[in-house]
């Protein structure tokens, strides 16, 4: 059985997940945005001992200010999308001026990943996928056999991730969308970068932006 838990962070409330089969030790770390010493102190009381990766769904600030802090602790190797390896090398050139954010502290990512890969960590089997739209190379996580996904800012509950940053475009978005909604029973839990929790089928059949998803009414009828 899987185990997610959830930690929300930073000043636009990102989440970051610890990922684990139930009573394991090992743990893989997805999308360490900020307040890292928070995220070690929540692995410390959940008993995680060893982080086995940390894995990036996309390299927006608010995803990947804790990162470099999150390895220097616990020396788990950084998977990041191969697109966007150059962000996370060189964070603080790509945060929006303006905001009043960071500095935050840049890494060379360990592993990249495209979209085809699986990972065999912490004894379980990630399987990614290419899910641009929000960010040009932006990737989701699945667990294999434990119906979940680990959106980034693909879909969040009742709504989307923004296209109107560099690099956003909603086609493109909506294609990523639709290829998982194809691929994933409604069932499938989906841990979104922000906001709350939620599965697929409540997502088709309440998020306002997914109606121009097309030849999917069929899975309107399966358990949301």
């Amino acid at each position: 059985m899987l185990d997610v838990r959830m930690v929300t962070v930073g000043p636009v409330r990102e989440n970051c997940f610890f990922v684990r089969l139930a009573g394991a030790g090992t743990a893989v770390v997805v999308d360490p945005g900020e307040e890292a010493e928070r995220l070690l102190q929540a692995k410390d009381a959940l008993g995680i001992e060893t982080v086995a990766a940390i894995l990036i769904t996309h390299t927006h600030f608010d995803h990947i200010g804790a990162v470099k802090a999150l390895h220097d602790a616990t020396g788990a190797p950084v998977y990041c999308p191969e697109l966007e390896r150059e962000v996370l090398a060189n964070i603080n050139d790509y945060v929006p001026a303006g905001w009043g954010l960071g500095p935050f502290e840049s890494y060379e990512a360990d592993h990249t990943v495209t979209g085809d890969d699986v990972l065999e960590l912490a004894g379980m089997t990630f399987d990614v996928r290419f899910t641009p739209g929000h960010s040009p190379g932006h990737v989701t996580y699945s667990v294999r056999g434990e119906d979940a996904l680990l959106s980034g800012d693909v879909l969040f509950q009742d709504s989307v991730g923004r296209v109107d940053l560099p690099g956003g475009d909603w086609p493109t978005l909506l294609a990523s969308i639709q290829s998982l909604v194809k691929e994933f029973p409604a069932q499938t839990i989906v841990y979104p970068g922000h906001m709350g929790i939620t599965t697929l089928g409540t997502e088709l059949a309440h998020n306002p932006f997914l109606r121009d998803l097309e030849g999917l009414p069929s899975r309107l009828s399966h358990p949301s």
